[in-house]
């Protein structure tokens, strides 16, 4: 128990400080960097809560994915910091207002819950039950009493992918495209051209 508080404390401590480093540092760059240690300590409380798949869903996902997408557009936009620096100097004091709010209310919100609220009198976190992990429980549920609506989840998101692509895609004159059924049916024969040079001659371009 005592290396599970002082990993608790670790992990908690530097997602707090990596989510601060998130919203202060002054690179954009570093600020990705920062989430994704931020992700990183999530994943590792998740761990030690026994949500295994939550943590690899985190780490898969979040910063598999949606941090690294963030990471490439940062350095491939060309950012203007002087306007960033002075759009956060303008808006500091309603963000410090939002943020203490908020804070206030999860502090309260978590103090009912630890003391009197369906966590306070519950016993510490056990291992999976019945003999299974985490994650094969979800699996069983999932695919099992969920299975249409995970399947219309899928079906929502293939389309939703295939709206992005046909409003992206433009087509423009003078730009030559592939055909994939004139490649396949490519024989030697129109595929390729056996021309004689004579010694001293160049090739006559088509």
């Amino acid at each position: 128990m005592v290396m599970q508080a002082v990993a608790f404390y670790l992990l908690a401590a530097t997602t707090l400080i990596a989510g601060l480093l998130v919203v202060l540092a002054r690179n954009p760059v570093h600020s990705v960097l920062f989430l994704i240690a931020a992700f990183f300590s999530a994943a590792g409380l998740f761990v030690l809560l026994g949500a295994e798949f939550l943590a690899m869903i985190l780490i898969v996902v979040y910063v598999g994915a949606v941090a690294v997408l963030f990471l490439f557009v940062v350095m491939m936009l060309d950012v203007d910091f002087s306007a960033l620096r002075a759009g956060f100097s303008r808006y500091l004091p309603l963000g410090g207002a939002v943020a203490a709010v908020l804070t206030v209310e999860m502090v309260i919100v978590a103090a009912n819950v630890a003391s009197g609220g369906a966590a306070g009198h519950s016993g510490a976190v056990t291992g999976p039950l019945f003999g299974i992990s985490n994650t094969e429980a979800i699996g069983r549920v999932l695919y099992t009493r969920y299975v249409y609506l995970f399947q219309a989840a899928g079906m929502v998101l293939l389309v939703a992918m295939i709206g992005a692509i046909v409003l992206t895609l433009k087509h423009r004159p003078g730009v030559r495209r592939q055909n994939i059924a004139d490649q396949v049916a490519r024989t030697p024969a129109t595929g390729m051209r056996i021309v004689q040079i004579a010694s001293g001659q160049g090739i006559e371009r088509p």
